[in-house]
């Protein structure tokens, strides 16, 4: 791979929600532009080797800096070293961004209803799209629902709160569910594709899944991912393609 495709930039902040959570802030080249909902290649330099991964972004499209958030995968090549990151290091920011998880997909149907449905890190890209003031323009309901396995794992919850207030001043349609899935005590507590199947999120949120209204964007675990597309295609959504449908989803690489 070759370095001159990437720049080399430096670590900001560095935060722990727990012990496999956590994440960073580095500084941002001029010159690196993305759209709300895309993901950045991260370098890391490992025994001489560039190690690289992508990452969605989580900050604003009109930060100064940028901000990504990670899983430590235990023996993974790259997130086991991550994982140690201290102000100050150096990390290899790819000079483009990747990815068609953008609202800009979007053509018909038309934008009214927004679905925002992420497990783990899969919450990044909505937290961008939700610092972007045309995403509340034009969808009149949002739905951020955000599945986790302990409450420990709600991370940023305090942030959407203040994005909400902030971007979403006087905006009445905005709802954020989140859904512990080791909790019976929790209000949700079943994974995503039960609740859409069992029509508990929808009565939950008060808003139904409706093909001529409807865009669902989804990000996170694969398999959550899968299941989750073949239970709204059961409900008689389709997948988002040329521009038409409603469900949308990221493909890494």
């Amino acid at each position: 791979m070759s370095i001159e495709k990437f720049s080399v930039e430096k670590v900001l902040s560095v935060h722990r929600w727990t012990n496999t959570l956590f994440s960073f802030t580095m500084t941002r080249p001029a010159h690196f532009k993305f759209t709300a909902g895309q993901f950045a290649r991260i370098g890391l330099k490992v025994a001489d080797d560039l190690v690289v991964r992508a990452y969605s972004v989580v900050s604003s499209p009109f930060d100064e800096t940028l901000e990504f958030f990670s899983i430590v995968v235990p023996e993974g090549a790259f997130t086991s070293n991550l994982q140690h990151l201290q102000v100050g290091d150096a990390l290899y920011l790819e000079k483009v961004p990747y990815g068609f998880l953008t609202l800009a997909r979007y053509q018909l149907p038309l934008p009214n209803d927004l679905w925002l449905l992420a497990t783990g890190t899969g919450l990044a890209p909505f937290i961008s799209m939700l610092q972007d003031f045309d995403t509340w323009q034009k969808y009149r309901k949002i739905t951020l629902v955000y599945s986790v396995r302990t409450a420990t794992e709600l991370a940023y919850v305090e942030r959407i709160q203040e994005i909400a207030a902030n971007f979403g001043e006087g905006h009445t349609g905005f709802k954020f569910v989140p859904i512990i899935t080791r909790d019976p005590e929790a209000a949700l507590h079943d994974r995503l594709p039960i609740l859409i199947e069992n029509g508990q999120l929808e009565k939950f949120v008060g808003l139904t899944f409706n093909p001529e209204t409807t865009h669902v964007m989804l990000c996170g675990n694969p398999q959550m991912v899968d299941d989750t597309k073949d239970a709204l295609k059961a409900r008689g959504l389709t997948m988002n393609r040329r521009g038409e449908g409603n469900i949308a989803v990221e493909n890494y690489w």
